[in-house]
């Protein structure tokens, strides 16, 4: 195999053709449409079905990486508490007092989906469940598993509605 005369055919070749190829070398198909990146692979593979892939040794220690690359590089970061020891705050880092929130003290409560949601609005944040959110918008995802506003989950404002 002449790799360089092989890299101008495949480089002449469309991503309709090139995907064939692809198919033909590694024995599947293949969902990318990205011309460089299928001329990559198919020279590669052909070089590795000629002059042999890698070796055993190779991998061995490729399965010895992947079975490590779960581990946990860096340790968690504590939770701070309060007084008490009750409340854990999500983020360690200070959060800014929004202009937006309700007066510190203000307990917000809405229902949903058959249960009662209440909110205690702290200098730092919004207390829910135990736990400090940054925002109402944090509360509401915690809450629904999905991106709200916060504002208007709780009723805050109308949405545009009269």
């Amino acid at each position: 195999m002449n790799v360089a005369e092989e890299l101008r055919t495949l480089e002449d070749m469309n991503v309709s053709e090139l995907r064939e190829r692809y198919e033909r070398v590694f024995g599947e198909s293949t969902r990318s449409r990205h011309k460089p990146h299928l001329i990559r692979r198919i020279i590669w593979r052909m070089q590795a079905n000629l002059y042999g892939g890698l070796s055993e040794r190779a991998l061995q220690r490729a399965r010895e990486l992947a079975k490590d690359a779960d581990i946990r590089l860096t340790a968690p970061r504590p939770r701070k508490t309060t007084v008490n020891g009750t409340v854990r705050v999500i983020k360690s880092r200070k959060v800014p007092k929004s202009v937006n929130l309700p007066t510190p003290g203000t307990v917000l409560e809405r229902e949903y989906k058959g249960r009662k949601i209440r909110v205690l609005i702290l200098r730092e944040g919004v207390e829910y469940e135990g736990t400090v959110y940054r925002s109402l918008s944090a509360v509401a995802k915690a809450v629904t598993g999905s991106h709200w506003n916060g504002h208007l989950f709780f009723g805050l404002r109308n949405g545009g509605k009269s």
